[in-house]
């Protein structure tokens, strides 16, 4: 950017969203953004996108010199209503149906309970990617009773509630409708018959047997505003300024609506500013469906893109764009983006000013902490998918391959990081056009010509210290001299050494695999 020139500004949503809240909620310096799932079946990437946009906006808010709190709640003293296909047990799983999520057994056996298995996964992993998130365990508030006088003032406010959440319904809520639930205190179920006698005091009646008139305000751990009715209090409670949600909470009568209209009208306080988010899919799979088991999680993403790439494909993506989450060759190009994107922030690119601005704010967003000084060392996944297969999958010795290209501590641990990621997509994803090993013999038939050039080959490649293109020019010389066409020259040096009709440049190749290693298997050419 010559002198002089105007830096252009950042045009990026989640800077946009920080001045709309500014706007709304007032020029402050703390701010409150907050998000939160029901546990009730494995944590997907689809739901990963409402922790990694609010962390998003919480960078926006940042930048403009904000404190920022952001919450992210566990609805973990819901109701178990369903058992997900994908979940071992499912008999025993059964049984504990309409119980809270945080009381039900981990059917897995490795957790204090069912819901605590699903969030300590995400818990585990959205540290990698630079999320630091405050996790609130809501079946512990509601146990703790620090809820109750605002469960209280939903259900003086009953009439209110019902009439809001009426104006969208087709039919009428029952006029016993109540805006709280009741878990049993004897069998822990979900109860069905419930009546509120003023302040505290309810009365329950259980299919168990259990009836019991309790105040609710000393017996704690049983009562819980339901959803329509817990998140509007939640966004009061916390003092929230902004939260995002799924498209369909924005529907009309959606949860997003009442929830606003609640909070308004029985709790005197402003709702927080958000939008809707669209769905992710599977490419080739459909969207995500917990109950099905029909779900990426952000592990198994992990395990092929490096956290960096997972953020850009958050940062680069407007919330409200849909898009397909691939294991398919299509990362290779993804990883290709993000590189060029990380060059343009670098000014290695020449680019307009205003994608330069577009692409850098992308690039300091997809960064897991602070942005590099200089540009970092960057190993192309395609390139690795060759040195890796060369090296027979070992890592280790892939990254010594690259030894001499690494300056410092982040181009080590990115190297490393990235020979990992392609690993596990060559075993679990590839397309087999770009699986292959290093033959340690001869079992391909030739014709006379190119056995001929192969041999000649192998001695060449001895006589001295090839660069790519110098062995790629001494290949065609080679094919000229002996009266060949380079197709079949390359058709049959790929059967000799990797038992397929292709492969990559084969100058290059044959100097990865190393010179003397090829000389010795064109050596066993009969």
């Amino acid at each position: 950017m010559g002198k002089g020139k105007k830096k252009a500004e950042s045009t990026h949503w989640a800077d946009r969203a920080a001045e709309q809240i500014i706007r709304v909620k007032g020029n402050k310096k703390k701010y409150v953004v907050a998000a939160g799932i029901t546990p009730s079946g494995t944590i997907h990437v689809g739901n990963f996108r409402e922790i990694i946009t609010q962390e998003l906006v919480k960078r926006g808010l940042e930048k403009k010199g904000k404190t920022v709190r952001f919450i992210y709640s566990w609805d973990d003293f819901d109701v178990f209503r369903k058992v997900p296909k994908n979940l071992p047990k499912k008999q025993e799983l059964l049984k504990s149906l309409r119980k809270p999520i945080s009381e039900v057994p981990d059917p897995f056996g490795c957790h204090e309970s069912y819901a605590r298995h699903h969030e300590a996964e995400i818990e585990e992993d959205v540290p990698k990617l630079g999320i630091d998130a405050e996790f609130l365990y809501q079946h512990k508030l509601y146990k703790k009773g620090i809820y109750n006088k605002l469960i209280k003032e939903a259900l003086e406010n009953t009439q209110q509630i019902k009439e809001i959440l009426n104006k969208f319904r087709k039919e009428d809520l029952p006029e016993s409708w109540l805006p709280i639930m009741v878990y049993c205190p004897e069998c822990r179920r979900e109860v069905t018959n419930v009546k509120y006698f003023g302040g505290y005091d309810i009365e329950y009646e259980c299919e168990c047997g259990s009836k019991e008139k309790i105040d609710f305000d000393k017996e704690k751990g049983s009562v819980k505003l339901k959803w329509r009715a817990c998140w509007p209090m939640r966004w009061h409670y916390y003092k929230e300024d902004f939260e995002s949600a799924g498209k369909d909470h924005f529907a009309a009568g959606g949860s997003i609506v009442t929830s606003r209209l609640i909070q308004k009208e029985v709790y005197g306080t402003e709702p927080p500013f958000g939008f809707a988010y669209e769905w992710i899919a599977i490419k080739g799979g459909g969207e995500f469906a917990s109950s099905l088991g029909k779900v990426i999680t952000l592990k198994e993403m992990l395990a092929i893109y490096e956290p960096e790439i997972i953020r850009y494909l958050f940062a680069s993506t407007r919330p409200n764009v849909g898009f397909k989450i691939s294991f398919d060759v299509d990362v290779i190009k993804i990883y290709e983006d993000f590189d060029k994107c990380e060059r343009i922030y670098f000014d290695k690119v020449d680019v307009s000013e205003k994608e330069k601005a577009k692409q850098s704010r992308i690039y300091e967003l997809s960064c897991v902490s602070k942005t590099p000084s200089k540009l970092p060392y960057q190993p192309g996944f395609r390139h690795l998918t060759t040195v890796l297969q060369i090296k027979e999958l070992d890592v280790d010795r892939t990254v010594d391959f690259f030894e001499k290209e690494l300056k410092t501590k982040f181009d080590k641990e990115r190297l490393r990081t990235r020979v990992k990621c392609v690993k596990n997509w060559l075993e679990k994803h590839a397309p087999e056009a770009f699986k292959f090993s290093v033959q340690d013999g001869m079992k391909v038939k030739l014709g006379a010509k190119e056995k001929k050039v192969l041999q000649f080959l192998g001695k060449r490649l001895k006589k001295k210290d090839w660069q790519a293109e110098s062995l790629h020019e001494e290949i065609y010389k080679l094919c000229q001299d002996n009266e060949l066409e380079i197709k079949s020259f390359f058709n049959a040096a790929y059967k000799v050494l990797i038992g397929k009709e292709k492969g990559p440049r084969l100058a290059s190749f044959i100097l990865e695999i190393g010179k003397n290693r090829v000389a010795q298997i064109l050596e066993q050419i009969k």
